[in-house]
């Protein structure tokens, strides 16, 4: 989620309020993102309730008891807490709202991965199956076609990951390509490998190759970017036969070319020995 002025502090206050209730081991955090994708369904859906709740002529008691007669007997006492503050804030458009709450859903997954130890193997699958999508235009198709319902896609997405991704990675794609809300499935997939580098503090970096690297390649190269960036650095790695210059490297909006590349690694490679 891109937010500016209110909704930007009103979401970063929304994470705090989560990251402090999800490091509490009795928090339930895949209960939690089950709840809170249903009210992000229900506000996208109902465009003159999310205007009530995000309304600056009402005060923040009322939005916060309307939250809590609507959704008291729907949802868990966590939920209702967190849509409760998160309505008692200020956003700059009522959407900004539905997207926090997404957002939120989306992260209190990634805790789960996060607390079962599988983060690393959720984040690389989730870049693997963007990797998937892009080569198929009739897998893309499939799974981005308006007169196809969210239970067919659903089905879809399960024999191509049940069993084969873990259960988190499995229920983030479909609640991607179940409810894309105007977004691509490309830029969905990206804003969930962002979310789940977050979580471990790390930025990532798209590592393009004309021949796979070697484990040493790998960390000299994700060494090297650390220190460029001030940040640990997790490398999605990808293979292009056809590419000019043998590497490419993208971190957010910015591309590295090979020379640049080359010259990270020599230098690593200078001061590991």
């Amino acid at each position: 989620m891109t937010a500016h002025g209110a909704s930007r502090e009103a979401l970063s206050a929304a994470r705090e309020r989560l990251d402090a209730l999800t490091d509490s081991t009795s928090a339930d955090s895949a209960r939690l993102a089950d709840e809170l994708a249903a009210v992000t369904a229900l506000l996208h859906r109902e465009v003159g309730l999310r205007r009530a709740l995000t309304d600056p002529a009402q005060s923040a008691d009322a939005k916060a008891t309307l939250v809590q007669r609507l959704l008291g007997s729907q949802v868990g006492g966590a939920t209702v807490d967190l849509v409760s503050g998160m309505v008692r804030s200020r956003w700059s458009q009522s959407r900004d709202l539905v997207d926090a709450l997404e957002e939120l859903a989306d992260i209190a997954d990634l805790t789960t991965a996060q607390r079962g130890g599988t983060l690393d193997d959720v984040e690389d699958e989730l870049f693997r199956f963007g990797r998937i999508v892009s080569s198929s235009t009739e897998l893309r198709a499939a799974l981005t076609d308006r007169a196809a319902g969210p239970s067919a896609k659903t089905e879809l997405l399960h024999r191509l990951l049940g069993g084969r991704a873990k259960p988190v990675t499995e229920r983030l794609v479909t609640r991607l390509v179940s409810a894309p809300r105007g977004r691509s499935l490309e830029a969905g997939l990206e804003s969930l490998s962002k979310l789940a580098a977050e979580r471990r503090d790390r930025m990532v970096a798209v590592v393009t190759s004309a021949v796979p690297l070697s484990d040493g390649q790998k960390q000299r190269l994700g060494a090297a970017l650390g220190r460029l960036y001030g940040r640990q650095m997790h490398l999605n790695l990808d293979v292009d036969p056809e590419l000019v210059g043998g590497i490419r490297v993208q971190v957010g909006d910015e591309i590295i070319n090979g020379s640049l590349a080359d010259r990270l690694e020599d230098a690593a490679r200078r001061m590991a020995s």
